[in-house]
């Protein structure tokens, strides 16, 4: 059988490698190859259809030195249909050396490899060689050259091709849109698809309606995207899966989960980029139980993809469930998943949130490549589990391998320190925090601020690290602010505060739940209220905790009625708002009403009384001699809300016994005691002994405190000064000498008032206080007419063994809200109420001068010291001599 040029150009057409071959075979032995530039063509461009392009290039190679443009056109579409880019553009070149005119056909080929390869400069350079041989007036030409410049990402450029083209097919409007949808110009894409509606007679395909569809699910379009799903519908295109992919993602972008599980149930074909996408569009919306739900139903339908998995274990995280995880590793390792650094990560973040650090460390350990995540995920994993030690023994082993660590591992480990309140190796963190370059990260710089305050280093260390921050956020600010709270270094906590406001920097919520504690602190009436101006004009004065800074803020600078005023204005109210309103009534006095707010916090549906609420109450009622109501809402603590009493309310009701002057009962009451009573328990009782002089009961009760509490310098000095009034002097020096010793110091005692809008601070008998002779000579003379009135220094309150009686009274005399009390005189208008703030409580003697100068200069004196406000007019407190 003889076989004719015609019969084995038929022949060509296999659609089978091996009969190709032996069609090859037979075109050679009949010495076709070589004689036949049309056989050789055919053969380049069947082979490459077959995924064979070597070949392809053995065909051509057989046939070189080719100078019909058609062979060279057929090697070029080879290579660039099988993405061997380079190799294209390199027979190209050959081509061009060999002095082969192309044809419109070279080019569409050439183009595409060019996009391959990204390589804009080859690109303008094929383009400017069809502008000269005038082929850019060709539409497949003109389309693949727009195709390229889309692929890469020069749209203008691809626009102005477009705009030059005298004739345009689909694929030119598609290769356009979908440039812009895919490089994130989505508004630009969805412009270009309404221009192809209204100008053009061509019909949008799948492929149009895919990257359309794209565009408005991250437009966020809702109705312009259900618009082309009715198009959709109507166009015949909604039976293609890729379509059908497209309409998925989008519902899935819009939050629409019905629309999208609708389209996905209606498919009548599904491939797994249709169950990747609705599985991973589940998870990106956190509805991880259906998203594992979906993957488990399907599993015999579809292969997961890498990213799929991931997600599914991911979502197993979320979930806490460790089986399940396991389970899709297991899935992942029977699928011949690749486990590399990204998926290894996952995996040990995952056993860490499920609770299994050890399958968590094996992952690690059998992970080739590990990089930065990898160390930080498992120790991050193990502070989760609160193996802290180990976290940080990984944390050396990671520094010893030279790993690198970043600005999460020094987060972590910072944060770690700050909890366990490790200032040593806190430091050295920060040392190497240094050393690694990320000192000038915000984030781990306010870390370390953070650190530092809860460490105890409040002051110098959190400011130094403030002062050599060259960028600084809201938090920084906040934290640095919150430092000085915390050390009651409130000037400098007030001089940030200024600095902050004057740098342009705006608040947040967090910044003024810092500073109003400061103004409270401070009684810094003036800062709180342009603070609640700020807020206004922010717009947080609905916050409900903010609405409770405010109440607090005014309670203790000495405005009542503001609290009041804030307190009404709230629309919703917490147990900590009631408690903040009935403390503030107990710091006035004002113990009946106190019991009103109580009695209507009970009443509000949701707001129940929680220990602290019964702390306030019967502080409240302590403060105002209400011991039988007291003593009751005692009671009823324990019975109706069946909280079982701390050592603060104890504590409490100690105090409420004492101030009433039951002393015998109140130490009988500790007797009783179902628990062993502490020194603040036994303190509440000596304060009580020391005001109405029963020094037998408080010789007894110092002895308590002193056995309890040694080490703690604010009940030692009680009990010293307790054995002072008694004239011990041998206990007070042994108190004194073990303070000493054990290298404790008592707080300072100071006072300051506001004058002139400056803060003005006194400390105990200082005679470098400002205008001291004119407040000294003031004092004098005020001294002289309260002599009249029958006034005499008492002794019981020089805690000092001195026995000329001079010098008893000059230390008395110089405490320091008296110095504040005669300087507010000296420097404000007769008449004009002051307002003094003491950071301890005021002492008895100090009392009762402070009623005789209300009463002598016809001024009201508020002052504000440890415990509560005393309110002092014409010679009487309102505490009625019980504070």
């Amino acid at each position: 059988m003889v076989l004719s040029p015609a019969s084995i150009s038929k022949a060509l057409s296999s659609s089978n490698l091996k009969d190709l071959r032996r069609i090859h075979a037979l075109v050679i032995s009949l010495g076709l190859e070589r004689s036949s530039d049309f056989f050789s063509g055919k053969l380049i461009d069947k082979y490459s259809h077959l995924k064979d392009p070597r070949s392809s290039l053995s065909v051509f190679k057989r046939v070189s030195p080719a100078e019909n443009v058609y062979l060279w056109n057929s090697i070029i579409r080879a290579l660039s249909h099988n993405g061997l880019f380079s190799e294209a553009l390199e027979f190209y070149g050959k081509l061009r050396e060999a002095k082969v005119s192309p044809d419109k056909y070279t080019f569409p080929p050439v183009v595409k490899a060019c996009a391959g390869v990204f390589d804009k400069e080859m690109g303008d350079s094929v383009y400017n060689k069809i502008i000269e041989l005038g082929f850019e007036s060709d539409l497949y030409v003109g389309n693949a050259v727009v195709d390229m410049y889309s692929r890469m990402g020069f749209l203008s450029r691809a626009r102005e091709v477009f705009d030059e083209m005298p004739v345009r097919d689909l694929v030119s409007w598609n290769s356009l849109i979908s440039g812009f949808s895919s490089h994130g110009y989505y508004k630009e894409a969805v412009e270009l698809y309404r221009e192809l509606r209204r100008s053009s007679w061509i019909v949008p395909d799948s492929f149009t309606v895919t990257s359309v569809l794209y565009a408005f699910g991250n437009l966020l379009a809702v109705k312009e995207g259900e618009e082309l799903h009715g198009f959709v519908m109507k166009s015949g295109v909604s039976s293609v899966t890729v379509v059908n992919n497209g309409l998925l993602s989008m519902y899935l972008k819009l939050r629409r989960v019905r629309d999208a599980r609708r389209v996905f149930d209606e498919m009548v074909v599904r491939d797994s980029v249709s169950y990747n996408t609705i599985i991973c569009g589940c998870f990106n919306l956190e509805m991880y139980e259906e998203s594992v739900r979906l993957f488990l139903e399907n599993l015999e339908q579809f292969k997961a993809d890498i990213l799929t998995a991931s997600s599914i274990l991911r979502a197993c995280g979320h979930l806490r469930d460790l089986s399940l995880a396991k389970y899709v590793h297991e899935y992942m390792m029977r699928g011949g998943f690749v486990v590399g650094a990204t998926v290894g990560n996952i995996l040990i973040d995952v056993y860490a949130k499920c609770g299994d650090v050890i399958a968590a460390r094996d992952v690690f350990k059998g992970m080739e490549c590990k990089d930065t995540v990898s160390w930080n995920s498992l120790i991050s994993g193990y502070i989760q589990s609160g193996d802290y030690l180990e976290g940080v023994k990984l944390f050396k082993m990671m520094m010893m391998m030279e790993e690198q660590a970043d600005h999460v591992t020094y987060l972590m480990l910072v944060s770690l320190s700050t909890r366990l309140e490790d200032l040593k190796f806190g430091r050295g963190l920060h040392c190497n925090v240094t050393k690694s370059g990320f000192y000038s990260d915000v984030s781990v710089s306010n870390a370390l601020i953070d650190m530092y305050a809860k460490c105890g280093e409040e002051g110098g260390d959190s400011l130094q690290i403030f002062n050599s921050m060259e960028t600084r956020d809201t938090v920084t600010w906040n934290m640095v602010i919150s430092a000085c709270v915390r050390s009651g270094d409130f000037a400098t906590g007030l001089q940030v505060t200024t600095q902050m406001r004057n740098s342009g920097v705006v608040p947040d919520m967090a910044t003024f739940l810092v500073t109003l504690p400061m103004c409270a602190s401070l009684a810094g009436k003036r800062l709180g209220k342009e603070i609640h101006c700020c807020l206004l004009r922010f717009g947080y004065e609905s916050e409900l905790r903010i609405g409770n800074a405010l109440i607090e803020m005014y309670s203790k600078c000495g405005c009542l009625k503001s609290s009041l005023k804030v307190f009404e204005h709230m629309n919703r109210r917490d147990v900590v708002t009631w408690t903040g309103m009935i403390y503030a009534y107990g710091m006035y006095g004002e113990g009946e009403k106190a019991l009103a707010a109580f009695a209507d916090m009970e009443k509000e549906a949701g707001c129940v009384p929680d220990n602290v609420a019964f702390i306030a109450i019967i502080y409240a009622c302590s403060h105002s001699g209400l011991v039988e109501e007291g003593l009751a809402c005692f009671e009823k603590m324990k019975t109706r809300y069946k909280i079982e009493p701390a050592m603060e309310h104890y504590a409490c009701v100690v105090d409420l016994l004492s101030r009433s002057q039951k002393i015998s009962k109140a130490e009988e009451f500790i007797q009783a005691m179902p628990v062993k009573p502490d020194a603040s328990v036994w303190a509440s009782l000596l304060r009580a002994c020391r005001t109405s002089g029963d020094m037998e009961t408080a010789e007894r009760v110092s002895k308590k405190i002193v056995e309890l509490n040694p080490d703690d310098p604010g009940y030692s000095i009680l009990a010293s000064n307790a054995y002072a009034a008694l004239r011990k002097w041998d206990k007070v020096s042994l108190i004194r000498k073990s303070l000493k010793d054990k290298e404790r110091k008592k707080n300072p005692g100071y006072s300051w008032i506001e004058v002139s809008k400056k803060v003005h601070l006194f400390r105990a008998g200082d005679v470098s206080a400002p205008q001291f002779e004119a407040i000294h000579e003031s004092l004098e003379m005020l001294y002289s007419l309260m002599a009249r009135e029958g006034y005499v220094p008492d002794p019981r309150e020089v805690s000092q063994n001195v026995e000329e009686e001079e010098e008893k009274r000059r230390l008395v005399c110089g405490h320091s809200e008296r110095l504040a009390i005669a300087f507010g005189l000296l420097n404000t208008e007769p008449g004009t109420p002051l307002q003094v703030m003491k950071n301890l409580r005021v002492c008895g003697d100090c009392h009762e001068v402070t009623k005789l100068i209300s009463k002598i200069v016809g001024r009201e004196i508020l002052v504000r010291d440890a415990n509560r406000f005393h309110l002092f007019k014409d010679g009487a407190c309102s505490c009625n001599d019980r504070w």
